[in-house]
């Protein structure tokens, strides 16, 4: 399956993992106009190719009205988000540097602000921004909660798919947030500027995986940067509060540098959509290198590399476990759910069986297969995610033939070929079913013929 393995040595933003995404080869005018679908106003998109340390890297933004003019205003000079809440508005740049959110409490709730450098100081120049003319200072007071938020999303008219996406992250955000400041989800408010940039961010980036097939997200150690931010409330540690909290389950640590890198935003994106793991996991084979810049310059490269390519779990003889539990009391709808959560958990399969239990009771039992390394996680998601109230594990042996990857091209686009070989001989040749349905869904020929056609195309490139 195709996926990605994300190096967060320099920490991670939404805006970070974007700008790596489109210079891995997402289009930004298809990225801008999947955004007008969410009718969000007034807004801009920054992205531009800089130099950190040597490496070329693509940075993405988003600036809003606000923030344009006072760009304008201050040019070259650098300014810090003490004199931004002086001033009485919110300036929102997530570059991967810093990630904290504090908390303005009226009348019983939390508005978040999440800060992208938070105290730190970033610097604009004219070729950064965007040249545009704002007859006035824009001030947003409008808060919006998360059901508003979803109200947005879901009255889009992006695909269920990535709507459904974009909430599980936009929700594990705000439970964070709500965790953190004692409050209930319903209680936490997002400022309305950060509330746009951030849904732009995330959405962008469910958009763009989307967009480039990928099956499966891997994420390194994330490092979070050290030491301590001066920010409204006072001295906050770093990561910041509502960063550590979704960075719980993902492998992280401070680093050297003493600066805040992860965002809030950029942990949640990894906390949904990522498996965690210390190196490049076993059977993964990479075809495409790109890079996602911060606003920092540091000592090492403020980037975010993301490896782009094609994994085969469990490549080869080994050992896994099944972990399994029956259920007899939970809606056939939670089902689909679940096992999409444990395949993007780390499960190598998950399958469903019919069963009658005692007192002739139908039910299924809900298998999956895995790594003995991530039992812990998934029998955790089991039993949370179900109404199981336990779950049985035994190891099981398997052998698997060698997997190879190629593209054929059909008059209609390209189809991704897997090979099965065993020893020297090709035993198995499958097309790869969504490319085909893609091309099928273009119209001419039906979805078998294009399967067919895709078959004879790559045992006539064996051939050659």
């Amino acid at each position: 399956m195709k996926a990605i393995y994300i190096e967060a040595f320099a920490g991670i933003s939404g805006n970070m993992l974007l700008g790596a995404l489109i210079d891995a080869g997402v289009p930004v005018d298809y990225l801008a106009a999947e955004m007008e679908k969410l009718h969000l106003g007034a807004y801009d998109l920054i992205n531009e190719r800089v130099n950190k340390c040597g490496i070329a890297a693509n940075y993405f933004n988003v600036v809003l009205p606000e923030e344009l003019q006072h760009d304008v205003m201050i040019g070259q000079h650098e300014h810090t988000h003490a004199e931004h809440a002086h001033a009485g508005h919110h300036h929102h740049h997530e570059n991967g540097d810093a990630g904290h959110a504090h908390e303005d409490n009226h009348h019983g709730h939390t508005h978040v602000h999440e800060h992208g450098n938070c105290p730190h100081q970033h610097e604009h120049t004219h070729e950064q921004q965007i040249a545009v003319a704002v007859p006035q200072m824009y001030h947003h007071h409008e808060h919006r909660n998360l059901q508003a938020i979803a109200q947005i999303i879901n009255a889009s008219d992006l695909s269920v798919q990535i709507k459904e996406r974009a909430l599980l992250v936009f929700t594990a955000l705000a439970q964070a947030e709500a965790k953190v400041h004692g409050k209930t989800i319903e209680e936490v408010h997002f400022h309305e500027v950060g509330a746009i940039d951030t849904i732009i961010d995330i959405a962008g980036c469910v958009l763009a995986l989307e967009y480039l097939g990928i099956e499966k997200v891997f994420v390194s150690n994330i490092h979070t940067g050290s030491g301590f931010v001066k920010c409204a409330h006072g001295l906050m540690p770093v990561p910041a509060p509502a960063t550590a909290e979704l960075l719980q389950g993902l492998r992280h640590s401070h680093g050297s540098i003493a600066k805040e890198l992860t965002t809030p935003t950029g942990a949640a994106l990894m906390q949904v959509l990522a498996t965690s793991c210390d190196d490049i996991p076993s059977g993964f084979s990479g075809t495409k290198i790109a890079y996602g810049a911060g606003t920092w310059e540091l000592e090492i490269p403020n980037v975010l590399r993301v490896n782009i390519g094609e994994w085969e779990a469990g490549c080869g003889s080994g050992d896994l476990l099944v972990a399994e539990c029956n259920i007899d009391d939970m809606s056939g709808e939670v089902y689909p759910y679940v096992q999409e959560k444990l395949l993007q958990a780390g499960a190598l399969d998950c399958w469903l069986t019919p069963i009658i239990m005692k007192k002739g009771r139908p039910a299924q039992t809900l298998s999956v297969l895995l790594t003995p390394d991530n039992l812990d996680k998934l029998t955790e998601l089991l039993l949370t995610e179900t109404t199981s109230l336990g779950v049985r594990y035994y190891a099981v042996h398997r052998h698997i033939n060698y997997r190879k990857f190629t593209t054929v091209t059909l008059p209609e686009g390209e189809v991704r070929i897997k090979y099965a070989q065993m020893g020297e001989k090709i035993v198995n040749i499958a097309p790869e079913f969504e490319d085909c349905k893609a091309l099928a869904l273009k119209g001419g020929r039906s979805l078998k013929t294009i399967m067919q056609a895709a078959t004879a195309a790559a045992e006539a490139q064996l051939e050659q």
